[in-house]
């Protein structure tokens, strides 16, 4: 793929996303905070959500592990 029709897209990308959200009104230092809020907002929900995901993945493959292991000795012994 060529990096020049690369750049284009990517730039016809950014002015969608400008006529989205209505930023291309904004001044300057408006458009600082709200790209600054906007990447902090979803650097901190990819964070979480690796974080999560690597819990509760790890989580399934114990209970798993713990499922073909060799079975259990019954919860209640010694019932007569």
């Amino acid at each position: 793929m060529d990096v020049r029709s690369t750049l284009s897209y990517l730039h016809w990308l950014f002015c969608q996303f400008e006529l989205i959200t209505c930023s291309y009104l904004m001044e300057p230092w408006e458009k600082v905070l709200f790209y600054s809020f906007n990447l902090a907002s979803l650097g901190l929900l990819l964070y979480t959500t690796y974080v999560c995901l690597a819990f509760h993945t790890s989580s399934a493959f114990q209970l798993l592990c713990g499922f073909l292991q060799t079975p259990r000795e019954n919860a209640l012994p010694g019932v007569k």
